[in-house]
């Protein structure tokens, strides 16, 4: 029996999204058409909501309805420290600490040579031209301790201090209640090279 072409279409759309392999998206597609109809109509009507009303803050560059996002507009904020991030959802996490009160830029992406994603396909420029914007006097690369978020804050680091501007890059170690005998060996040794004293 042949699948009908709009099925097809559907289960394609859902294999876009992270870790959703061909069953999985299968299995979603019937469900939202079996079970959840209502479900699928306000996915669609979302997901079309978010493409037309999105777009980037002309600042930080994360996601906002508005020209400028309300973190770039708040006065509040120091404009000395500008904390940059690789996604919205690292944003959000660095806020949720509520211990940084500075200025944010979103990267949307990282470097990733393997993936084919070099330094012009980040926003690497955009993120000078807000450093340079005579305010900033320190930039905070927190970008993933992954192999790509560190190769992303190494270039930057380079390309930022040519500039004049002061780099740091967050710490790594151990968790805030974390114990010694469940944390596993690399991040207990990065705890013991960025130890600091009491």
């Amino acid at each position: 029996m042949k699948t009908p072409s709009s099925l097809n279409q559907l289960v394609e759309a859902l294999r876009v999204l992270p870790g959703v392999g061909p069953k999985s998206a299968q299995r979603m597609a019937y469900h939202l058409l079996q079970r959840d109809q209502a479900g699928a109509a306000q996915l669609a009507q979302s997901l079309a909501d978010a493409l037309s009303k999105l777009r980037h803050c002309e600042r930080c560059n994360t996601f906002t309805e508005l020209d400028i996002c309300e973190l770039c507009a708040d006065p509040a904020r120091d404009d000395h420290l500008l904390c940059v991030v690789e996604m919205p959802g690292d944003l959000l996490r660095m806020e949720q600490t509520m211990a940084y009160h500075g200025r944010y830029f979103v990267l949307m992406g990282r470097l990733s040579p393997l993936d084919g994603i070099g330094p012009g396909d980040v926003h690497f420029d955009r993120l000078l031209a807000r450093a340079n914007d005579g305010a900033v006097k320190e930039v905070i690369l927190s970008t993933n301790f992954t192999v790509e978020g560190e190769a992303t804050a190494h270039y930057l680091g380079e390309l930022l201090r040519a500039q004049g501007l002061q780099v740091t890059r967050i710490a790594r170690g151990l968790p805030v209640g974390g114990e010694l005998e469940h944390v596993d060996s690399g991040t207990l040794a990065q705890a013991l090279i960025e130890r600091r004293s009491l």
